[in-house]
């Protein structure tokens, strides 16, 4: 995971600093960072154990010190993504007086995730079709929460008459959208900076909110 060092939001390698605060067993961070590179550049499928191990400068079967599987740590990488997300949107949509500066914050926060931790939006968003049945489940909760903070964001501002959106969900949908697909096309040294990208999506989902 690389950091863009044209953002200062708190998104920024937002992964790789919580992965800091708490004592992994030693190798840990430096291989699950070696699997989302390798599972961002060349696929889940495309990607052997060895071509993790060798990113992390460990030996062949070194993965299987730390996950019992290569889904197993796909299926890691897309769980910390996830519960981060949650908590940092949490956070954020507890910021603002009113519901329009909540849902700001939320929507830069969301890009700047998804601008500033490239590799492993990539690897969540492209390639969780290799999760078993029961994990894909337990992703989907968790995607589930991140539709639930916007869905209410948008209802307090419709109950307070700052939002016309007449279909919450179809609105929360449209404004996640926005901030997702910034994984699909931003790469460092764009003409926009993530701030930038951050400012404009928060702009549009207000118009969303707004008029939808």
């Amino acid at each position: 995971m690389h950091d863009d060092q044209a953002s200062t939001h708190p998104a920024k390698s937002a992964l790789a600093r919580r992965m800091e605060e708490y004592r992994f067993p030693p190798g840990y961070r430096t291989m699950f960072l070696a699997t989302v590179d390798a599972f961002a550049e060349k696929g889940f499928h495309g990607t052997s154990t060895r071509d993790i191990a060798a990113r992390a400068g460990m030996s062949p079967a070194a993965l299987y010190a730390f996950f019992s599987s290569k889904e197993e740590a796909l299926f890691k990488i897309a769980i910390s993504a996830m519960d981060l997300t949650v908590d940092l949107l949490t956070a954020e949509a507890e910021h603002g007086d009113d519901p329009a500066e909540r849902l700001h914050h939320v929507v830069k926060t969301f890009t700047a995730w998804h601008a500033s931790n490239n590799p492993v939006s990539r690897v969540v968003l492209y390639q969780l079709d290799a999760l078993t049945p029961e994990h894909m489940a337990e992703v989907a909760d968790r995607a589930r929460g991140i539709d639930r903070i916007f869905r209410a964001i948008l209802q307090q501002g419709v109950d307070a008459g700052d939002f016309t959106a007449s279909d919450t969900r179809a609105a929360a949908t449209a404004i996640m959208s926005l901030c997702l697909d910034v994984t699909r096309w931003y790469r460092p040294g764009n003409r926009r900076s993530p701030e930038e990208i951050c400012d404009l999506n928060a702009r549009l989902a207000l118009s969303i909110a707004r008029t939808a």
